[in-house]
């Protein structure tokens, strides 16, 4: 049987192939040569299980191991160094069925704009969600209320947004709710027609979080990245 001459000459280029006894028979190997590599239609396993496109670069898009395999979300590298350990908390719950899976604290002035389009966007794709709107009923003490609803929800995310930032500072019902988040590790701010510099200003203890951005994008995937979250 012929023997393979890469050991010695090498295989570097198709000619060198056709060269070798052993190989030149092998009609497959230039036709594999020549077949053009797609990066994008490649993805490796890197670190904490995350699955990252094999493109290569800084900031190139990737999903992380608790990603649906038929979703179509991509996350920075950012998103998912920042959504890992809460995962991780949510999957330390799991066998705690009675728990809602997000609390959203937000400020009074967003109740009927942003925080129930982002609630919403949730409970549509079967999330269940804290929300003072529909779970504070009519004399029931407002602070008792938060207390239970922090107490039994896996994730807490603090919607920032104008309102926020105003409504923070006169210590109301949305400082107390975020006072009780902080005290937590699973704990996302979602920035909406905001910055994180402006939220620095106001609560740098919260601004020092890593969370999503609804400049980076829409309230839509937010939703569903939050959703694949904490999916069990």
């Amino acid at each position: 049987m012929a023997k393979c001459t890469a050991p010695r000459n090498g295989h570097r280029t198709a000619s060198g192939a056709a060269a070798c006894p052993a190989c030149s028979s092998k009609r497959h190997y230039g036709s594999y040569r020549s077949t053009p590599y797609s990066p994008s239609q490649s993805f490796s396993l890197g670190s904490n299980g995350v699955r990252q496109s094999s493109s290569g670069g800084a900031n190139s898009g990737g999903r992380p191991r608790w990603s649906r395999a038929s979703s179509s979300v991509i996350y920075t590298p950012a998103q998912i160094r920042t959504l890992t350990p809460i995962r991780e908390a949510v999957e330390r719950l799991a066998t705690k069925s009675d728990l809602r899976d997000i609390f959203l604290c937000h400020a009074w002035d967003d109740r009927q704009g942003a925080a129930k389009e982002l609630h919403d966007s949730l409970e549509s794709q079967g999330i269940k969600v804290w929300f003072s709107e529909k779970d504070v009923g009519l004399g029931v003490p407002l602070l008792r209320a938060i207390d239970k609803g922090l107490a039994n929800s896996r994730v807490g995310i603090v919607l920032v947004t104008p309102a926020f930032l105003r409504r923070l500072p006169a210590e109301g019902i949305a400082d107390k709710e975020l006072s009780a988040l902080l005290a937590r590790d699973q704990l996302i701010p979602i920035v909406h027609n905001t910055t994180f510099e402006e939220l620095r200003e106001v609560s740098p203890l919260l601004a020092s979080r890593s969370g999503l951005n609804t400049s980076e994008d829409t309230m839509a995937t937010i939703a569903t990245k939050l959703a694949e979250l904490v999916a069990i």
